[in-house]
């Protein structure tokens, strides 16, 4: 079985920790960029038994090296960061058959079959390039006979009372750019409303807390879900309220040492946020975040920040 196949059809932590390490090895061998790293660091793939001891790749080399580790050469799609300032990252993917069944399972894993919602998206469509843009436009494009379309007229009537299974995707700025053009608050069931953070630089960044209370009110829902994605990865996790992220089967959380980057923390102590996302296996699946973050436990967390000399991220991160 491939490992494509392999990834989708994890059904326990000892399948994942197996692929995870064969992985690993298969990045050794193939991965320029990763391998030159750990001999720098002095460090023998060799030795490495348990995933926990894996090294995590610092996500800034997107910035400054194609992380690639295909037996191809020419990627499907080069998806970019949308960082307001400083060198953009790029990941060149491989296989785009990876990113969707990597959106789609991982959404269904915690939502259900995409194809019971009508999916509304808050995003400006000017950049190409945007994985996030890329994700929602799949949902919209999969589910177009349910009425899922993108936003661009806020003077059209877009939550009807007794329309079922609404799911809105959205930026903040773009969220609270409607929610204030409109003046006046929803009263719709059963919609689900979630954020994907993002000022850009639109609009003064606010805390989640602030952000979530706003959109609670206007579109008279209990609690505002949330998701935490990168351009530097294929997969998500989600927020059903009060931003505490769960993964999806291929995807673990590490808090690392703010002090020792080698070193992982124990849950509820507040550090660097680690992640392997085996769907990441044609670039890079360990990668070394700049977000600042807890585990509750092993399989929630939260995510606090940005660490500091950090280029603020359009990725669902509040400045706090």
């Amino acid at each position: 079985m491939s490992f494509k196949k392999k990834i989708f059809s994890i059904l326990s932590k000892k399948e994942f920790e197996n692929l995870a390490l064969d992985i690993f090895h298969y990045q050794i061998a193939n991965n320029k960029i990763y391998r030159n790293y750990l001999q720098l660091l002095k460090i023998d793939p060799m030795k490495i038994k348990n995933i926990s001891k894996i090294p995590f790749l610092p996500i800034s080399f997107f910035k400054t090296h194609c992380i690639w580790s295909s037996k191809t050469s020419i990627p499907d799609i080069i998806f970019t960061s949308s960082g307001t300032t400083g060198i953009k990252s790029k990941h060149y993917v491989a296989d785009l058959s990876v990113y969707m069944n990597s959106i789609r399972k991982g959404f269904e894993f915690f939502y259900g079959p995409i194809e019971k919602f009508k999916f509304l998206g808050f995003f400006p469509l000017d950049r190409k390039d945007s994985s996030l843009i890329y994700m929602v436009k799949y949902f919209i494009q999969k589910t177009i006979q349910n009425g899922s379309h993108f936003i661009y007229d806020y003077n059209k009537n877009l939550i009807i009372p007794d329309q079922k299974n609404i799911f809105i995707f959205g930026l903040s700025f773009s969220l609270l750019d409607f929610i204030e053009y409109v003046g006046k608050n929803g009263n719709q069931e059963n919609v689900i409303v979630m954020e994907t953070g993002g000022m850009k630089g639109k609009r003064k960044e606010i805390i989640r807390e602030e952000l979530h209370n706003l959109l609670k009110k206007f579109f008279c829902v209990k609690e505002i879900h949330s998701e935490y994605g990168m351009t530097e990865l294929l997969s998500q996790a989600y927020a059903k309220k009060n931003g505490v992220f769960r993964c999806p089967p291929w995807m673990k959380i590490y808090i690392r040492d703010p002090e020792d980057p080698m070193i992982h923390i124990d849950n509820n102590k507040i550090g660097g946020i680690d992640i392997i996302d085996l769907s990441n296996y044609l670039s890079c699946p360990f990668i070394s975040t700049e977000d600042l973050g807890k585990k509750i436990n092993d399989y929630e967390f939260e995510v606090l920040g940005r660490m500091d000399f950090s280029d603020l991220r359009g990725c669902n991160i509040m400045t706090i």
